[in-house]
């Protein structure tokens, strides 16, 4: 239970992070190519940000292995 506690704490302060210094953050890194199909480096950082807040709403309530089953069922076995 700690640690779920743990990684929301952390996911949640990340997800704000990412969120509020987009901009910051996306002209440390640069653009790269991918990231103009995307929509630019700022849309990929508030996708980073809403990934890490369901993951960590997620990891609070024990329901990862839903959040992720999407995923998890294209990967090869």
């Amino acid at each position: 239970m700690f640690v779920s506690i743990i990684n929301f704490l952390i996911g949640m302060s990340l997800s704000f992070l990412f969120i509020r210094y987009k901009e910051a953050i996306g002209n440390m890194i640069g653009e790269p190519d991918w990231a103009v199909k995307i929509g630019g480096i700022y849309n990929v950082m508030i996708l980073l940000g809403i990934g890490m807040f369901f993951w960590s709403i997620a990891s609070i309530t024990g329901t990862t292995d839903v959040l992720f089953y999407p995923i998890v069922m294209f990967l090869p076995h």
